[in-house]
């Protein structure tokens, strides 16, 4: 399961601040630069990955072979993680593709490269997606799995991330969004998901106060 970042002990904000973030998961440490200076919210590890990264070690899904999408990743953990998932010498797991903003994008691969070993580091893609703008270079409906971990918090990027859920999903397509919900905007963007999909709350983290919740096409309550 998943350690908390070293050091955390110190408070949140030096947590976010300092230059490293490290876990561990699958059996693997996760060691990622952090960058907040230069890049923000962007480049820094929320606690919405790190539960949804041990919800996904729990084993509810089938990641072999899957392919696998991840919007907004930041410094890319739960990608990292998914693309170790369910990698063995006789099954090369899941097909990553790992997406930000193109401001982000370096900062994102470094992360990437640093963590994945070699013999997986084909199986995952960094690539810019900015929500609404970049669909075009998205085949649509290509993949099995969707992750977002704390990408609902700006209410004017709410139309364009569901613009880019829509493109991207398939009839048989599961989302998985963790996230705090803090404010009114957020129940916002829910109830914006639930026209949309069958949305259902699939796990509550009290600890950190993070709810991961599940999205299909009509009412489709299918797991791989």
């Amino acid at each position: 399961m998943a350690l908390v970042p070293l050091g955390a002990g110190a408070g949140p904000a030096r947590q976010l601040h300092s230059p490293w973030s490290t876990y561990r998961f699958v059996g693997r440490t996760v060691r990622l630069r952090q960058d907040w200076r230069r890049l923000g919210v962007a480049a820094v590890v929320w606690d919405a990955a790190v539960v949804l990264c041990t919800y996904l070690e729990m084993g509810g899904l089938d990641l072999r072979d899957r392919s696998v999408i991840e919007l907004g990743a930041g410094t890319g953990l739960l990608g990292i993680v998914a693309t170790l998932l369910d990698f063995t010498p006789l099954s090369l797991g899941a097909r990553v593709t790992i997406t930000d903003r193109a401001v982000a994008l370096e900062f994102l691969e470094s992360n990437v490269e640093a963590n994945l070993p070699s013999e997986l580091r084909p199986r995952a893609v960094v690539k810019e997606l900015t929500w609404g703008k970049d669909l075009g270079n998205f085949l649509p409906g290509a993949f099995d799995l969707i992750l977002g971990a704390d990408i609902v918090y700006l209410e004017e990027t709410f139309a364009e991330l569901l613009q880019t859920l829509e493109h991207l999903c398939s009839e048989q397509t599961v989302i998985l969004l963790a996230c705090r919900i803090r404010y009114e905007r957020d129940h916002k963007f829910l109830k914006m998901l639930r026209g949309r999909f069958s949305v259902c709350e699939v796990h509550y983290d009290s600890s950190k106060d993070v709810h991961i919740y599940k999205a299909q096409r009509g009412s489709r309550k299918e797991d791989f």
